[in-house]
């Protein structure tokens, strides 16, 4: 029976372009699940936006001396443009700079409020007198007094990965003017983790049996070593979502608190944008639905204890304010298959000094599948990982081309040529014990490379896909219709038949992974109808005004599945699927590193 799948992909910062890194952290990841999903016949949205609030974009306005407005507005353009041109197939990537977003964030923080579970308290944060105001927390920088690190944020310290206190930091400074700035008393409001604690360990302990031990270890051991503590939720800063309270003018609902409700509010969008405004419910009030959330390990505790503990918190009151519907909670997380880091050439990825290989600019020399490819098979599911050019060509050449692209394209050629256009039409009774080997051995990783899917290892499920393609090139080394033609036509056509339907079937249990060489094949082997459906761009409008977002138009119908390719189908003139790279690649990219 059809499940309902949500895919939640984290929010990306629109302050920088995105990376490889950021890539197969989570967008390429949860694309792949939100594919095969769709092939399976389950009811999938994938749902992610441009994070367009708090201080790293209100930093780079005052960098480059913008409004945040028009900073938010380039990189979310960017944005869609890399999704689109990778085949990251969101049903809605949207923003947070949405009236929609507004409305939802505040219902929860109303919900929250009514419940019981937030507090205002007044509380030391750091002000400069030389600009004569407070600094949120990312414009202060200094030395982490946990682990003594240089370039903390007063927030968050990312060498040792530890929520800071804010007034705790050594040796803060200003990141707007470099002047040491004072603590003054402000007022804010604060969610209460400590009293949603309990259900919390509760929830995280049903799902040690599944969760990735690194998630848990990150987000269950932290809570019994130190507890949830109560957090400010409301920030000193114009750029963002009003609190929803008379009198708190001036002040913003703090990002880490507003953004992951963006899951949610996205769903919402992508229903009423349908036609279908109570649409988004089947997946956020149904028990039954099954929620991933993919997100890099430095977002570990923000999804698997701090949302989950709004999303508790907030209960049957958010339903109440939002919808006026009663007894109905939101679902919670299903899975939070949080990656690794991968790193680049031996060293960690810094954007400041282009260390990385930016994705948009990767498009301009390279199609996207070998791309993808690259980023699924070296993914960093359990520990980091590591892009190095010399090994990009080298998987490109010795297995998208040599193993996958040469074995689909020199059987269709081959087809192509001596059948007139036309798969064999050989009487399938006759197919020989080798023949029918084979096609069980490739049509059994519906099942296995379908069961590492569902566990989310995409990484080991395209290593199966790559095995049973290496199968066929065996098959292929003995039965040789290219020799066997000269003998006995009839027994090479049920070679070539043969091979056909695994390149068929492999086609499928390719396509979560490389969907752009998979479709072009399903076009070869006669197919009129595509496997996937097609990615746009649309101009939303409400209460903010216009906004872009990407969205995904699907084709209905079960398609993982076995090759049903029918004997005498007609063919269409193949090309190769995947280009050969030159040696020369690996020095020109690394020559480009760091400059």
């Amino acid at each position: 029976m059809p499940e309902n799948i949500l895919i939640a992909i984290a929010w990306p910062y629109a302050n920088a372009e995105i990376h490889v890194g950021n890539i197969t952290g989570s967008h390429l990841p949860g694309d792949i699940i939100a594919r095969y999903h769709r092939l399976k016949g389950d009811r999938v949205i994938m749902v992610s936006g441009t994070d367009s609030h708090g201080t790293p974009v209100t930093v780079r306005a005052d960098e480059e001396g913008v409004s945040p407005l028009e900073v938010y507005r380039r990189y979310h353009a960017g944005f869609l443009e890399l999704f689109q041109g990778m085949g990251i197939s969101y049903d809605l990537f949207t923003s947070t700079h949405t009236e929609n977003h507004f409305k939802v964030s505040q219902s929860i923080f109303l919900a929250l409020k009514e419940n019981g579970y937030l507090y205002t308290e007044t509380r030391p944060q750091w002000y400069s007198p030389k600009a004569s105001r407070f600094l949120p927390d990312r414009y202060i920088e200094g030395t982490c007094y946990i682990c003594g690190a240089e370039g903390a944020r007063s927030d968050q310290c990312d060498t040792c990965g530890n929520v800071l206190e804010p007034e705790k930091l050594l040796n803060p400074r200003s990141k707007v003017d470099d002047s040491t700035p004072e603590l003054r008393d402000t007022e804010h409001y604060f969610l209460d983790l400590s009293k949603l604690e309990p259900d919390v360990a509760e929830f995280l302990r049903a799902r040690k049996s599944y969760w990735r031990e690194t998630v848990i270890g990150e987000s269950l051991g932290k809570i019994e070593a130190d507890g949830l503590k109560p957090r400010p939720i409301t920030r000193d800063l114009d750029w963002g979502i009003p609190v929803p309270v008379e009198g708190w003018d001036g002040k913003s609902l703090y990002v880490w608190f507003e953004a992951v409700i963006g899951y949610l509010s996205a769903a919402i969008e992508w229903a009423h944008i349908n036609g279908t405004p109570k649409a988004w419910e089947d997946w956020w009030t149904n028990p039954e639905a099954k929620a991933f959330y993919f997100i890099g390990k430095d977002n570990i505790f923000f999804h698997t204890a701090m949302w989950p503990a709004e999303l508790m918190g907030a209960g049957e009151k958010f339903m109440q304010i939002f919808a006026g519907e009663n007894d109905r909670r939101l679902t919670l997380p299903y899975d939070v298959p949080a990656n690794q880091f991968m790193n680049l050439e031996g060293r960690k990825i810094s954007g400041s000094r282009n260390w990385a290989v930016w994705g948009r600019e990767a498009l301009t020399r390279y199609d996207p599948d070998p791309l993808r490819y690259y980023l699924t098979i070296n993914m960093p599911e359990t520990k980091d990982s590591d892009w190095d050019w010399a090994e990009f060509v080298a998987r490109n050449n010795n297995e998208l081309v040599a193993n996958w692209g040469n074995l689909a394209n020199r059987v269709l050629s081959f087809c192509y040529k001596h059948w007139d256009g036309h798969v064999p039409d050989v009487d399938t009774s006759t197919l020989r014990d080798a023949d029918l080997s084979l096609l069980t051995v490739v049509e059994s990783g519906f099942q296995s490379v379908g069961d590492l899917l569902e566990a989310v290892h995409p990484r080991a499920a395209l290593q199966e896909a790559m095995r049973l393609a290496s199968e066929v090139n065996k098959y292929l080394d003995t039965s040789a219709p290219w020799f066997e033609i000269k003998k006995n036509k009839d027994e090479a056509a049920k070679s070539v038949y043969t091979a056909l339907k695994a390149i068929d079937s492999l086609k499928v249990l390719f396509a979560p992974f490389i969907p752009f060489s998979s479709e072009k094949l399903h076009a070869y082997l006669g197919y009129g109808e595509p496997l996937f459906g097609e990615q746009y761009v649309e101009t939303v409008n409400d209460g903010l005004g216009e906004h872009t977002a990407l969205r995904y138009r699907g084709v209905e119908g079960l398609q993982w599945k076995p090759s049903d390719l029918q004997p005498g189908t007609l063919l269409q003139k193949p090309a190769p699927l995947f280009k050969k790279l030159d040696e020369s690649v690996v020095e020109e990219e690394r020559a480009r590193l760091g400059k």
